[in-house]
């Protein structure tokens, strides 16, 4: 299973919004490379980078500090605000290894499967982010703040043959309070979906939640905050992982 740390992006810094709330931000530093290079330094290959500034406005995306993260030579999967094809040719031509689409995958499946036949499976990664409503996970739209009638189900349904490879889902009742992964979630995902690789997201307190999401079968699990908190460190991850 591969480690992803995260580095959530907001006015060039680092930051961890608490379940996706723009008014429940902590900072961790106006230096991103700086972080990424200590991540990698530690051993980490990839990394996972959310430009929350281009989510919320398109107009504002930090594309400069993304580039200087792929300098690194970390393998980067980022996204957040990516709309068009330039968004996804701009990202890759910086370096990046894998897009992620977001709200445009749950909105608009027919141009995202389009980009899939254009760049390759190895290159898009879907970001679904899902809050449990009525017994269902509903994807949520807009930096959390819209809910759709969409289920999680219908839209990995709309990609059935596009050569989808990558996705993470993430619920948010978990994201950055260290509730521990819906393990449940991704034993099914990984059951009934195996020719996707998922990455686990949201909620990752400790060593023992990356053991368990190994073994629900997901392919990779993204750490932010207890990364960031000192709940383990990246080496610490990585021989559990080889051990597991």
């Amino acid at each position: 299973m591969i480690l992803y740390p995260a580095i959530d992006l907001l006015d060039g810094r680092v930051v961890r919004l608490h379940k996706g709330e723009f008014d429940a931000v902590t900072d961790y530093g106006g230096d991103p490379r700086a972080v990424a290079e200590q991540f990698g330094e530690a051993g980490a290959t990839w990394i996972h980078v959310v430009d929350l500034s281009g989510a919320r406005d398109g107009a504002r995306r930090q594309g400069e500090i993304i580039r200087a993260i792929c300098e690194t030579g970390l393998r980067v999967q980022t996204g957040g605000g990516v709309r068009s094809p330039e968004d996804v040719e701009d990202l890759l031509a910086a370096g990046v290894e894998r897009v992620i689409v977001g709200s445009l995958a749950v909105t608009d499946p027919g141009r995202v499967r389009d980009w899939l036949q254009r760049y390759g499976g190895a290159h898009i990664t879907l970001a679904l982010d899902v809050r449990r409503i009525g017994g269902q996970y509903r994807p949520a739209l807009k930096g959390w703040t819209d809910t759709t009638d969409t289920t999680l189900e219908d839209v990995i349904a709309a990609y059935e043959g596009s050569g989808l490879a990558h996705a993470l889902v993430t619920d948010i009742g978990r994201d950055g309070d260290l509730s521990g992964p819906n393990i449940a979630l991704y034993e099914r995902l990984a059951r009934d979906y195996p020719g996707i690789a998922w990455q686990a997201s949201g909620g990752v307190a400790s060593l023992n939640d990356l053991r368990a999401a190994r073994a629900a079968g997901a392919a990779g699990a993204i750490s932010g905050k207890a990364l960031y908190e000192n709940r383990f460190t990246i080496a610490e991850a990585l021989a559990c992982l080889r051990d597991a």
